[in-house]
């Protein structure tokens, strides 16, 4: 069973940087596209980043894109979320996901939530303005 634990959510001010990373068990850890989603008290879960199993393939949203970096270390089963220039409206809960797909269904679905089967906690990341 595939289990995801994320960490490093906190409290910071706006202007500046937060990483969270995601522990995935198993050992199949390279054949799953990671994902991060957030979502904001009153708001639908939002697509934040993605990164294909060998690392080689990355998306961003347009809110995030320049200031955030997905990682991941296929070594260690991580996935991480460099959060820089952090802004009031990036406060939320922010998920990690695993999924499995072809390269070409994560072209095309990498911001569906439907499209991953596994699923963190989730953890707090709150950026005071």
């Amino acid at each position: 069973q595939v289990q995801l634990v994320e960490s490093g959510g906190g409290l910071v001010q706006a202007g500046g940087s937060l990483r969270v990373s995601c522990a995935v068990s198993g050992r199949t850890f390279s054949t799953y596209v990671m994902v991060w989603f957030r979502q904001a008290p009153g708001n639908e879960r939002e697509f934040v980043a993605s990164i294909s199993g060998t690392g080689g393939a990355t998306f961003y949203a347009d809110s995030v894109k320049g200031r955030f970096t997905i990682s991941r270390d296929n070594a260690k089963n991580t996935v991480s979320l460099q959060m820089n220039s952090l802004k009031a409206e990036d406060t939320a809960v922010y998920y990690c996901a695993a999924g499995t797909m072809s390269m070409i269904s994560y072209l095309r679905t990498h911001s569906v939530p439907s499209e991953y089967d596994h699923w963190g906690q989730g953890t707090q990341v709150t950026v005071s303005s």
